[in-house]
């Protein structure tokens, strides 16, 4: 892992070709699996008369297109502006992210299709609105693992993180939803603790010693650190829709949006508090306003459909602003030095900790569940308490809880120590030390932006200078 970096090569693979020859390959692959569900094909009118359906509004996509709209803007917009904050890498963090994101989609689409959606009649994959947020579920994984190696990766490198990545996610998916039967509506393990740990393995197997040569653009401007803020409110604005967009419709999914609302909310005052608190002079550290605010949003993701109680959702987002912040202010130096691990955005501290957190607090919920509290209908439905686990009790659910949380861990820091080892070969066409967090290797730049001086007062999300 800690050995010299192996030595570029003439013989890399081009974005160009990558990028046909998988298109093609989709093309290919869709044509042959993939085809519409009864909700959207135009048999749909016969399906209504059968099941008798008295109008098109019960068309899942009436009650599901709303949420995917807006797991769609977290995407594309929310990360992609999110990961501008760097002075010289605005191009790449939101374009790659783009490009991650269309790539994986696709990808997603079959690999969860094969585990979900699969007709074993006709052999054929039958998608619809929620096959689409679950395709966004799954890109979300990718995507927090891009941020612990923004600015030191190919585009082509990228890819293959998503590849593999989305291949992982949908079997560690598979194991901890459907075989342990853990519940995990906003994806605290399935979601942000596998990308958090995939991302940070990937980022130790690549780890560059000599990554200071290109310190001086390791940070932020102003006008960056504002760009990175729209992603953040962004996401901060539609992280309950995130967290309730797969759940039942009815009283789990207003619960779900309750619940992330609320702990987003407190999650903001106290990692606004921690902030001023371990600064000198008192001032904040856009840093933490970016990234900790939406720790909250993270943590509840597993109890957001349970009963967790609104008093619950406020001390889970007081717990995760204080324990995220302080990540930032010590532990990243602290991974950077020890653990040889180079976090550019992060990551641990806005997914990787609260995702475990998560899991954790939908681990004592489900143990602590009761008829006094759910009921027995609504205990049977919001544990999916039927067929093969029709006699489970909540105690045993909440030892299963725990056992989908050492499962994504398992997957996340497995999967990322073999890819990253596939990510050190010389093919690949990664930068150069001395030009990471640049975007002149890989974009063309306007005339005016090419010879901006060197800015010696920087913001840098890897230490913490203040303190």
């Amino acid at each position: 892992m800690l050995c010299d970096r192996p030595k570029n090569t003439n013989v890399r693979l081009s974005l160009p070709a990558v990028c046909f020859v998988w298109q093609i390959a989709m093309i290919i692959l869709f044509g042959i699996f993939i085809r519409y569900d009864e909700e959207s094909d135009a048999h749909w009118i016969e399906h209504r008369k059968h099941k008798n359906i008295s109008s098109d509004i019960e068309n899942d996509f009436y009650f599901r297109y709303p949420s995917f709209q807006d797991v769609h803007v977290m995407i594309f917009v929310g990360f992609g502006f999110l990961m501008t904050f760097l002075k010289r890498y605005s191009f790449g963090g939101v374009g790659f992210n783009f490009l991650i994101a269309a790539f994986g989609l696709q990808w997603a689409l079959l690999m969860q299709g094969w585990f979900h959606s699969l007709d074993y009649t006709d052999g054929k994959i039958k998608i619809g609105i929620e096959n689409l947020i679950n395709a966004d579920f799954c890109v979300a994984g990718c995507l927090i693992a891009y941020g612990a190696i923004l600015g030191k990766v190919s585009p082509v490198q990228l890819m293959v993180l998503t590849l593999f990545g989305i291949t992982l996610f949908a079997v560690e998916e598979f194991i901890i939803l459907n075989l342990i039967h853990a519940r995990d509506a906003g994806g605290s393990m399935v979601i942000h603790t596998f990308g958090a740990y995939y991302g940070l393995s990937i980022s130790a197997m690549l780890y560059r010693p000599n990554l200071d040569q290109s310190s001086a653009l390791h940070g932020s401007v102003y006008h960056s650190d504002v760009f990175a803020m729209i992603g953040t409110l962004y996401l901060w604005m539609f992280w309950p829709s995130f967290n309730s967009a797969i759940t039942d419709h009815g009283d789990a999914q207003h619960r779900a949006a309750i619940n992330t609302y609320l702990a987003l909310a407190a999650t903001v005052l106290t990692t606004m508090a921690i902030s001023s608190l371990f600064q000198k002079h008192g001032k904040l550290d856009m840093v933490h306003i970016q990234n900790s605010t939406l720790a909250g949003g993270v943590a509840v993701g597993t109890a957001a459909e349970f009963m967790l109680m609104p008093y619950g959702s406020l001390i889970v987002g007081f717990c995760c602003g204080i324990i995220s912040t302080l990540g930032y202010i010590y532990l990243t130096p602290f991974m950077e030095k020890y653990l040889k691990i180079q976090d550019t955005c992060g990551i641990h501290n806005l997914h990787g900790m609260p995702g475990v957190i998560g899991g954790i607090v939908g681990a004592i919920t489900a143990a602590a569940a009761s008829e006094a509290v759910y009921g027995q209908e609504g205990l049977i439905n919001t544990f999916d308490f039927v067929g093969d686990f029709k006699d489970m009790v909540p105690s045993k659910q909440g030892g299963h809880q725990a056992a989908g949380i050492c499962v994504a861990v398992c997957f996340g820091i497995g999967g990322g120590v073999i890819v990253g080892g596939i990510l050190r070969l010389p093919i690949w066409g990664d930068p150069a030390d001395d030009s990471c967090f640049d975007d002149e290797p890989y974009w063309e730049l306007p005339e005016d932006e090419e010879s901006i001086p060197p800015i010696v007062q920087y913001n840098n999300h890897m230490r913490n200078k203040d303190v």
